[in-house]
């Protein structure tokens, strides 16, 4: 019975704190488990504000990293992964937390939450700017363009399917946190390997904003021909 009530409640919470997005990443399920523990455990004086503010910290603190490591020594590189875990702690549990306390705004989080995700983007990119080597800072400005191309993809899927996604296929935010977090390990292991793994996600995610600009086309195209 105790088993029986508790998959109820776990199920309850995914309902009522999942149900205004859909998510395809791979990590997915792992991800939902994690938060669906955390959400309960949160102090009553943490509020979502709260943690989005903590989110933009830990960007800063990857910022942070950059910085040092570009001026001392690249080990503190993995400061990096400190400030990307807090980044996931505070982006991933501020809008599941309003929901699970039933206290949600729906548009004031959704507009705070992009301005929140471009914020934290541009400052890991800005970091990465100082930190990277002669004519490779190009990639720092790629990375953050493309990213908010994601974004912009993201906003105009919502707006044309009324389904709000933040993943690209098997890729989100979570995933890409992962990205980053291995690219800072392998440049404190193997110094200057970051200019070719950073330019080899960037092409990646230009090919993946190419394929999901074409599949919103054909949305878009779509709904333009069954309007009535």
């Amino acid at each position: 019975m105790g088993k029986e009530t508790l998959l109820e409640d776990y199920s309850t919470i995914v309902q009522r704190t999942f149900s205004d997005r859909k998510r395809t990443n791979i990590l997915k399920r792992a991800e939902q488990s994690t938060i669906v523990f955390l959400l309960p455990k949160v102090p009553e004086f943490i509020s979502p504000n709260l943690l989005t503010l903590l989110g933009t910290l830990g960007s800063g603190l990857v910022f942070l990293a950059f910085v040092l490591g570009a001026y001392l020594a690249n080990w503190y590189l993995l400061l990096g992964i400190i400030g990307l875990a807090i980044n996931w702690l505070g982006d991933s549990l501020d809008g599941r937390l309003a929901y699970y306390r039933n206290i949600p705004r729906r548009w004031y989080g959704f507009a705070l939450d992009i301005i929140a995700d471009w914020i934290g983007i541009v400052l890991i990119g800005f970091g990465y700017y100082i930190y990277a080597q002669n004519d490779t800072q190009i990639v720092a400005f790629a990375f953050v363009a493309l990213y908010g191309w994601s974004i912009i993809i993201s906003q105009l899927r919502y707006k044309i399917t009324n389904e709000y996604s933040i993943d690209s296929g098997f890729v989100g935010p979570t995933e890409l946190r992962f990205i980053i977090a291995f690219i800072l390990i392998t440049e404190v292991l193997f110094e200057g390997s970051i200019a070719y793994l950073a330019g080899l996600i960037t092409v990646i995610l230009f090919v993946i904003n190419i394929i999901d600009s074409l599949k919103l086309l054909k949305l878009g195209d779509f709904k333009d021909k069954n309007q009535d």
